[in-house]
């Protein structure tokens, strides 16, 4: 293909397309080592990108698709469960795109920046792109707090390169990725004369980690055994009468009684029932529901973290509500909550809500919640669990926390059946699965339509329940004591990147513009 402005449409279209490949589903995760190149390559080469502003609309395109074929679950959401007519829905998910797709349009900016400064110029500009895809990144995270699908989950199945999260987060494994495609870009760019050794190099080096997701988990060796209730309960078609609410909670407590009983079979330490977050009206002041629990925490001799509609105080006429993960002891009294802290917008509360006064049937049913503010951690059998609710697992520098705050085993509750039939509740699980990994901890999960999972700190999982079915899974697990390196210092490396960034794109204004012509 003849480089020009016209062919460079195409290759950041095919660049988006790699990269929605890599992740649930289909989940081809060995795209993602080629998946940058292309978009690389055009945003370095003037012959694709002659202008400033022709880089940064092709980066923008490039994460406008991204997103689109990534998140398109948000149209499902919005039209399913938000009453929305399809049109409006779609409005919706057009302009999430448009939004998210700035960060793209940013990295495209200041890589096109640095390829015009002699500094970089060229293929140099290489030797940037690694670090500014990672500080964007961090940038996804803290500035709009959606850090969905970071480029280095599409490689959490590679268990010798996973060992890299345990220093530097999930941000490790997305500069590793982005290194090997810097790389094949190079490959591209260089003279013909040495092109081709180059581009074999690149090519060996993504093959050969690749192969790191061949290897195998090691038999883990767990000794404790909980009982992960996945409820199956629909979202909104449900009419919580009292006689249908009697009988879920009684058929749940009944299932949840079989999992504790066969769980004790299998081990003699306390038995942890956990339900998931779930979309039955299970309010922590209501006395039966508190009545259920108790009965099902003493007949079972079992602690219970169930999710809940925490109540809180008064504001004006109304109390306030929280996502919670309520704990019951053994003796059946009631113990402390973990209130969820990151929201889902427009599922849990409505960001501007004057504005967007349409999509507050999104949460008419139950109201907004109110954030929780402290991560506390919830104890069983004197061991400090870390609780966290659906969308808190993809904030990596948060989860830590609950390990600096002495937790020996991550507890993950969601309600994925939001998601409907698309690729998110697997891309929602790879996110977990690396806080496991980081932090070096049991995860268990329960979700409330799947993927309800065992997952040990290698990120293994070790056992799962299938989707769309009412169960209680056997789930091995045990507590860990020890600390890694990333649980003590956090996003250090991300942060690293981001200064180097800075450093790096200070350095090039002060070094003249580049040639040209390249």
């Amino acid at each position: 293909m003849r480089p020009s402005p016209r062919t460079g449409w195409l290759l950041v279209l095919l660049s988006a397309a790699l990269q929605i490949l890599s992740f649930p589903s289909p989940g081809l995760y060995f795209l993602s080592w080629i998946a940058l190149a292309p978009l690389f390559v055009v945003l370095i080469d003037r012959r694709y990108a002659p202008t400033l502003i022709r880089c940064v609309l092709l980066a923008y395109l490039s994460g406008i698709v991204w997103y689109a074929g990534t998140c398109y679950w948000i149209f499902h959401v919005m039209h399913s469960y938000g009453n929305l007519a399809s049109p409006i829905a779609a409005g919706i998910l057009v302009l999430f795109c448009l939004y998210l797709a700035l960060y793209h349009a940013a990295f495209g900016l200041l890589l096109g920046l640095a390829t015009r400064r002699r500094l970089f110029a060229n293929a140099r500009a290489l030797l940037l792109a690694p670090f500014l895809w990672v500080a964007i990144e961090l940038a996804r995270a803290h500035i709009t707090s959606f850090p969905w699908d970071l480029l280095g989950y599409a490689q959490v199945n590679n268990l010798p390169l996973t060992r890299l999260a345990t220093f530097t987060g999930v941000y490790g494994l997305s500069f590793a990725i982005a290194l090997v495609n810097s790389v094949l870009a190079l490959g591209f760019l260089l003279p013909r004369d040495r092109r081709m050794l180059v581009a074999f190099t690149g090519i060996l080096g993504a093959i050969a980690l690749e192969s790191g997701s061949l290897v195998p988990y090691p038999e883990p060796h767990p000794d404790h055994v909980a009982a992960l209730v996945q409820e199956n309960l629909p979202i909104l078609e449900a009419d919580w009468t009292p006689t249908f609410y009697d009988l879920t909670i009684a058929q749940l407590v009944q299932l949840s009684g079989q999992g504790a009983t066969t769980a004790a079979q299998r081990s003699a330490n306390p038995v942890l029932i956990v339900w998931p977050e779930s979309p039955a009206p299970f309010f922590t002041s209501d006395q039966k529901f508190q009545r259920w629990l108790s009965a099902l925490s003493q007949d079972s001799h079992a602690y219970v973290i169930a999710g809940s509609l925490g109540v809180g105080a008064k504001v004006g006429a109304k109390s306030e509500m929280f996502n919670s993960a309520q704990l019951v002891l053994p003796d059946g009294k009631w113990g402390p909550r973990y209130d969820k802290i990151h929201l889902v917008p427009f599922g849990e509360f409505i960001p501007f809500r004057d504005l967007l006064a349409f999509a507050q049937s999104l949460t008419h049913d139950i109201g907004e919640f109110s954030r929780g503010n402290e991560r506390n951690v919830l104890h069983v059998d004197r061991h400090g669990v870390g609780t966290f609710i659906c969308y808190d697992s993809i904030f990596p520098d948060e989860v830590l926390r609950f390990v600096r705050n002495g937790a020996e085993l991550f507890v993950n509750i969601s309600n994925d059946g939001w998601f409907g039939e698309s690729g998110a509740p697997g891309q929602h699980l790879n996110m977990a699965r690396m806080r496991a990994i980081e932090n070096g901890r049991w995860l268990l999960r329960a979700t409330n339509t799947g993927i309800t999972a065992s997952i040990s700190p290698l990120g293994q999982l070790v056992a799962t329940a299938p989707r769309r079915t009412r169960t209680a899974l056997e789930a091995p697990y045990s507590f860990e004591t020890g600390t890694t390196f990333y649980t003590q210092h956090g996003d250090w490396f991300a942060g690293a990147c981001a200064i180097i960034s800075i450093l790096a794109l200070f350095s090039a204004a002060f070094s003249g513009r580049a040639p040209r012509r390249q």
